[in-house]
Formats: structure tokens, C-alpha cells, sequence
């Protein structure tokens, strides 16, 4: 590359390089896309003077900047991308040979054995909100369930709020619920709206059946109603939630090779009350070295996903100092990241992230911060994902199989639900987290009220279930649960970490290093238990 054009644009925009930063573009033929990235770089920064340390400084935005070019690009760009110590989970290629024929390089997240696809990445925008951002945010989450509503044959003479008249008549409308109460008659009502008005809508207590279903409406979800009434208050006779239904159970072809699937989380690393021992024995399962284990179980074993709390992180709590082991994030991830990285390669680990794992609070979590979690993004096995991610996993391309859509929701909102919905109060549902994923599955969404969770309102709502995955996989509750749902295999993954006074203070039984394992053949489930 021609420093000289780089130099000259620069100094257009009153910027300095490096000469060491200018060292590292000489093997970059893309001159274009280095001033994009200079550009954006000054814009993020603020900048007037460009050394290896901003970008050090900068590792998630630059990051951001690399994953929305285009693959072209990112190719490119990628031995820049290694010399600025950055991840390159995205752009990474690997040479494989067999049989001493060359094969054609193949991505990182579709490798030979145990394909990857990270097919949901939201964006992260840094900007200050105003109530015009949330009425984006609740507009787009209307539009998304409307439409999903809109196909239920039960709603039928479905109208806008607007369009209701005077007189009485029957009529289907689709609201957000904006207010629940019940009144000193004991029947249940509702103040619901649409883009165009608002109403109310009555139900009534000798409605057995339906009032019980209504007991179960979250406040802002969108929900279907069917009725007779007239422009101020429908007397509902139905109501449509908007459902999350998978048409099949799919299994992978007969002629592809068996792969498994184990799903964990809330470790907890960096606890005193972290089961180092049992974790051990976990890794020396998945490596072949405990005794009077199946070695085939254990070679079909391809896919590691860990959602959230991977680390146990400092600060979450008043006095979290006196019950930690590693009381330093970064060396927490290191210390985890080399135990990790004793688990053999043609094991893929989709990582998320959770409550403690030094990222925001805020939903969607970005995937962990690099300042402390760089060891992680440096195992070569390591798929780093954001909370909530969809990860599809097993597809190929010779038999035309499409693999397996898994969600992974760390469940910060769980809490709210099992505290909140009459259903769940009464399954003491933080004992039964499948019953909340049920409930989220049924609403289409992961925390439908606003008060369930810290969430950042992106125009388009990104804790939406806009599409039924096959598998949906939690933490969080740290209980273990595995149950079908509309065709959905739920899974709620158990804790590493030992209980805390916590947790036996509101009652929570935890489960202790259970391991789902699921087989994408077979769809055989089992439990590895290595308490």
C-alpha cells in the first residue's frame, strides 16, 4: 500500500498516525476500507492522534466496524486485523487437507467437523435517548406480533381501534396491554392500544377458563382479542396469544455423522463456591481420559455452549469481595480461559454472556468485553456471542441440511415473571425455569414488560422471537430443565457454582454440574452428571 495517499488523507482531516500504525497497513490492499476505518476511528475517539493504543483502547468498536463490512473486505483486511491483536472469530480462515489434496479454505464458523453460524449480531449504538426512542422500540414490537397475529383464523373481523364504532357489534382488535387490574366485581380489565387509539376490554370472572388464560397476559405484550362490545370497551369472548410454534422436530439426514450438543452455564469462576474439582472431571470427560466412559458418546460430542455467568466478575453485589477466590476480572478470564482451552479443538464453545460477566446490564448484552476477556477470544475453538444470540449449529451443505437454530437467553428477566405471573407463582417456577420459557415462547418475546429487564430501545426490538428456533437454552435460575414446547426442546442449564445464602434466602434449590448432551441425529436427551 501506498502510505503516502494514507499520510495525505490524514492530514486533510488534521490527523496523525504512528509510523507504527502505518507499519502495520503495508500488507493491506484495501486503501478505501483503512480510511473508513481511520474515519470511523476519529469519530468514535475523538481523536487527533492515531497509535496502536487507540486501537487497544477501541478493540469492541473496531470490532463492530470489521463485522459490518463486507466478507470481501473482511478478508482483506484480516492480517490487519491479527496485527492489531484483534478477535478474528469472523474472518478467520483455515487451510485443511485430506488425503494430501488441497481442500478450499473454509471459515471458522463452518469448519469440517461441527459447523458454526452466528446468525443473530444486534447493534450497538451509543447515542442519548429520548421517549421518541421507546416509541420506535414499542411501534416495532407491535408491527412484528400484529403480523404474527394477523394469520390466527380465530381473529376474525379484525379491526384497528380507530375503526370501531358507536354501536355494538363483534369484532376482533390486537392491543398492547398497557394496564391490568381487577375490578370490585372480581372481572378483569384491561387498557390496551394500537398505533391508531386505545380501549378497554373486559373479562369476565364467570369465564373460567378465559379468565385464568388472562390472568397470564404480561403487561406490554401484544395479545389478540375477540369480543362484542363497541368503540369504548370490547367484552372479550377469546383471546390469541401470539406463540412461538415450530411446524417439525427436525433431526440431521441419515447419511451425515452423529453430532452432540452439551449446553452449561453459570459457572461462576472466580468463586470460592466455584466445583473446581467437578469442572475438572467435566473437561476430562470431554478429552477422553475418565474411566468407564463410551469413547464414541464421547467423539461425537461437537458443540459446547455456555450462557452466561461464565465468570463470576467483581462488584455485582454489596461485599462481593469477601466471597471471591480471584478478585480481578481480567484473571478470572485468564484462569478460566486455560481451563477452557484444555478441552479438545474439534469441540466448538459458543460463549454468551450473563449478569456477572463485566458487560452491561442492558439488553442486548454485547459478547465479553476483550479488555478482560481476551484470553477467551484467543482460543481458536471460541465463538463469542452477544445475550440474547441465536446460534445455528450441524448444517451441510452436501446433504442440504439447514442445522439447528439454537436461541441463547442468559434469563435476567426470569425472576420478574416467577414473581409476577399467576401461573408461575404457583410451580414456585424459579424451581421450574422451563415454565418461564414456556411463558416467553408463548409472548414471542424475552421479557415483554418493561419493567422485566434493563433493555436498550434499538428501533427494532431485538429481544423479539420473530423466528421459532429448535432448541431454546438458558441459565440464569440455576436449575435444570428440559421439556418440548410447540416443537421447541427447552433447555435450562445448572450452576458450578456451589449455593449461596443468596439464593437459600428466597428458597432457590439449585442443581449442581448436570449437563444436558443432545443428539442432533437421534434427538436422544440425556443428563451427564458429574456432581
Amino acid at each position: 500500500m501506498d502510505n503516502r495517499e494514507i499520510i495525505r488523507f490524514c492530514l486533510e482531516r488534521g490527523l496523525l498516525v504512528d509510523k507504527a500504525v502505518l507499519g502495520l497497513f503495508d500488507e493491506t490492499e484495501d486503501i478505501e476500507s483503512v480510511k473508513l476505518l481511520i474515519e470511523k476511528i476519529k469519530q468514535h475517539t475523538n481523536t487527533s492522534v492515531i497509535t496502536k493504543t487507540v486501537f487497544k483502547n477501541n478493540k469492541q468498536a473496531i470490532n463492530e466496524l470489521f463485522f459490518n463490512l463486507p466478507e470481501e473486505k473482511q478478508r482483506k483486511l484480516q492480517k490487519l486485523k491479527i496485527n492489531l491483536g484483534l478477535s478474528i472469530e469472523i474472518s478467520k480462515e483455515v487451510e485443511t487437507f485430506e488425503g494430501g489434496k488441497e481442500v478450499k479454505p473454509v471459515s471458522a464458523t463452518e469448519n469440517l467437523e461441527g459447523s458454526v453460524k452466528i446468525i443473530s449480531r444486534p447493534e450497538f449504538q451509543g447515542k442519548v435517548l429520548a421517549v421518541k426512542d421507546f416509541v420506535k422500540y414499542f411501534n416495532n414490537r407491535y408491527e412484528v406480533l400484529k403480523n404474527v397475529l394477523q394469520e390466527h383464523a380465530e381473529l376474525d373481523g379484525l379491526v384497528s381501534i380507530n375503526k370501531i364504532s358507536g354501536s355494538r357489534q363483534n369484532f376482533s382488535v390486537i392491543g398492547l396491554v398497557g394496564e391490568k387490574r381487577v375490578t370490585k366485581n372480581k372481572n378483569m380489565l384491561l387498557d390496551i392500544e394500537d398505533p391508531t387509539g386505545k380501549m378497554r376490554v373486559l373479562i369476565n370472572k364467570d369465564k373460567k377458563e378465559l379468565f385464568e388464560k388472562a390472568l397470564d397476559i404480561p403487561l406490554d405484550g401484544v395479545i389478540g382479542f375477540k369480543g362484542s362490545g363497541k368503540r369504548e370497551i370490547l367484552f372479550c369472548n377469546d383471546l390469541v396469544f401470539p406463540e412461538t410454534i415450530l411446524a417439525e422436530r427436525k433431526k440431521a439426514p441419515q447419511n451425515k455423522k452423529e453430532e452432540c450438543a452439551l449446553f452449561i452455564g453459570d459457572l461462576h469462576f472466580g468463586s470460592k463456591k466455584f466445583m473446581d474439582k467437578e469442572f475438572e472431571k467435566f473437561i476430562d470427560y470431554l478429552n477422553g481420559k475418565m474411566p468407564n466412559t463410551d469413547p464414541e458418546e464421547i467423539s461425537k460430542i461437537k458443540y459446547l455452549f455456555v450462557v452466561g455467568d461464565v465468570v463470576t466478575g467483581v462488584g455485582n453485589y454489596p461485599n462481593q469481595e469477601k466471597d471471591l477466590k480471584i478478585g480481578d476480572l481480567e484473571e478470572q478470564f485468564i484462569q478460566l480461559s486455560k481451563i477452557l482451552g484444555k478441552i479438545r479443538k474439534d469441540i466448538k464453545i459458543i460463549i454468551s454472556p450473563g449478569n456477572h460477566d463485566g458487560v452491561r446490564l442492558m439488553e442486548p448484552q454485547p459478547a465479553l468485553d476483550e479488555k478482560y476477556a481476551w484470553p477467551l477470544y484467543n482460543l481458536s475453538n471460541s465463538f463469542l456471542t452477544t445475550n440474547p444470540a441465536v446460534a445455528n449449529i450441524g448444517s451441510d451443505e452436501v446433504s442440504g441440511f439447514g442445522g439447528f437454530d439454537v436461541l441463547a437467553y442468559h434469563g435476567f428477566s426470569f425472576p420478574y415473571y416467577a414473581n409476577n405471573i399467576s401461573s408461575l407463582i404457583e410451580v414456585s417456577a424459579m424451581n421450574k425455569p422451563e415454565e418461564i420459557m414456556k411463558f416467553l415462547l408463548k409472548n414471542r418475546h424475552l421479557a415483554p414488560t418493561h419493567a422485566s429487564s434493563q433493555y436498550f430501545p434499538a428501533e427494532e426490538d431485538p429481544l423479539l422471537i420473530k423466528k421459532a428456533p429448535d432448541i431454546f437454552v438458558a441459565g440464569h435460575t440455576h436449575k435444570v430443565g428440559i421439556v418440548y414446547f410447540n416443537n421447541i426442546l427447552l433447555v435450562s442449564v445448572a450452576t458450578w457454582e456451589e449455593i449461596t445464602a443468596y439464593q437459600e434466602k428466597f428458597g432457590n434449590k439449585p442443581d449442581h454440574c448436570k449437563v444436558p448432551m443432545f443428539n442432533l441425529k437421534t434427538r436422544e436427551v440425556k443428563i451427564l452428571d458429574f456432581e
